[in-house]
């Protein structure tokens, strides 16, 4: 509350004082200064306030947001690990079988190595047989040419004969 009295009033603004150099015994300096303070608190508190209240609001929702992103994520995330989990075991079913298999073809291979190895211990016994089949061979060529000399003569024979039977055939009776 300011004094009503103007002369205490003017009296203090004619110091040069600010308001916070005040007399110490002047009690209606001590007011005014004490007003004015308030005041400018009051301003700065208005000022504050439309700063800090829709920052706040603001916060607020976006907390809210959040935390609802935050509690999705989370359950995208269980039902993810459901879903790894259930794939992981089919995998692992599919992994033993595939283990399964190698260890069966394993054996396969290993058969067939056995198998390779007989046949070259045959292939070795075939080798004096492959020496016969030369001469079988040689043999076969001989009797092919002896043939078809045999057909050169038999046609040479045919036509030799084949003029005067060719004639005698006219006289008999077939």
């Amino acid at each position: 509350m300011a004094s009503n009295n103007p002369h205490e009033r003017d009296a203090f603004e004619n110091t040069g004082a600010t308001d916070l150099e005040a007399p110490e015994g002047d009690p209606a300096a001590n007011q005014f200064a004490m007003d004015r303070l308030s005041q400018a608190f009051e301003t700065s508190a208005r000022r504050w306030e439309l700063i800090v209240y829709p920052t706040l609001f603001a916060f607020i929702i976006l907390a809210a947001y959040g935390f609802y992103l935050v509690f999705s994520l989370a359950k995208d995330v269980h039902y993810l690990a459901i879903s790894v989990d259930s794939n992981m075991t089919v995998l692992a079913s599919n992994m033993q079988s595939i283990s399964d298999n190698m260890g069966q073809i394993s054996s396969n291979v290993r058969t067939m190595t056995v198998g390779v190895d007989s046949m070259a211990r045959d292939v070795s016994t075939l080798e004096p047989l492959l020496s016969s089949i030369e001469a079988m061979n040689r043999s076969m060529q001989s009797m092919t040419y002896t043939t078809a000399t045999m057909r050169d003569d038999i046609g040479a024979m045919n036509r030799n004969i084949g003029r005067p039977m060719h004639f005698m055939n006219s006289f008999l009776p077939w």
